[in-house]
């Protein structure tokens, strides 16, 4: 479905990503790894044009969407995608009803008469009972603001979802309950995924396959079996969560 070739972006002096080469696997998981500032959500920024790439390509079933000018071209293009971003973005003015029922006002041609359905429906989805669509953000934990946040990406029943740190902030049980959920949508909705996290747990349990980004590269790609075997000397480190070996040595003599 997504295919990235020798992808590179660069923000003034400094080159986030370099050469990059990735394919995203239809109905399936990827997670990519990696250390804060490694270039991860500037990845998958680029893969929906939040960021234009400064070269390379993107192929989207088939299509460059790099090359893409037209606004309307690639807005059709965006919404096959939906995005929960790290920190749920949840418009603070708004009742979890209207937030989870916004993208259907913009983005299709929905009856409004239909949106509390859907939003019964995808609440459902994220273990969320339809009272709480009543409620305001700040009247929710954590967890329940990042499944809001899913519930308002899945309205639009997206082929597929980028979650960028879904884990990020939560506690133990709740990072494992959003693991768990994002298991859930692949097997109910078939939906491709891709996730941006440095949860080493949550990756392994989530995973069909993993990038592991570094400094702008793809260190190794492949099955969690296969991560969990490697002899890379970077990846083993980040996998053990060890504060000895080659990438400490690096940060040191920086």
């Amino acid at each position: 479905m997504i295919e990235i070739q020798n992808l590179q972006k660069q923000f003034g002096d400094k080159q986030v990503l370099k050469n990059v080469n990735l394919k995203i696997e239809e109905g399936k998981v990827t997670c990519i790894l990696g250390g804060s500032g490694c270039g991860k959500s500037t990845l998958i920024k680029c893969m929906i044009r939040l960021e234009d790439a400064t070269s390379g390509k993107i192929l989207v079933d088939g299509k460059d969407i790099t090359q893409i000018k037209s606004e309307i071209k690639l807005a059709a293009i965006r919404r096959h995608f939906g995005y929960l971003f790290q920190e749920g973005a949840l418009f603070d003015s708004m009742t979890v009803g209207e937030n989870v029922s916004f993208g259907l006002k913009y983005l299709t041609d929905v009856p409004e008469s239909e949106y509390p359905r859907i939003v019964r429906e995808k609440l459902a989805l994220v273990g969320l009972k339809e009272d709480v669509a009543n409620l305001n953000p700040s009247e929710l934990s954590g967890g329940m603001k990042k499944r809001v946040s899913l519930a308002r990406v899945l309205a639009v029943n997206p082929k597929v979802i980028l979650y960028d740190e879904p884990t990020t902030g939560l506690d133990p049980i709740m990072s494992d309950i959003i693991s768990d959920l994002v298991l859930d949508l692949k097997a109910k909705l078939g939906v491709t995924s891709v996730v941006i996290t440095h949860d080493m747990h949550s990756a392994f349990k989530i995973a069909d396959y993993i990038a592991f980004l570094y400094e702008g590269k793809i260190l190794l790609y492949g099955t969690p079996e296969e991560f969990r075997k490697t002899d890379n000397p970077y990846v083993k480190q980040f996998v053990n969560g060890s504060s000895h070996g080659p990438i400490q040595m690096k940060l040191m003599r920086e």
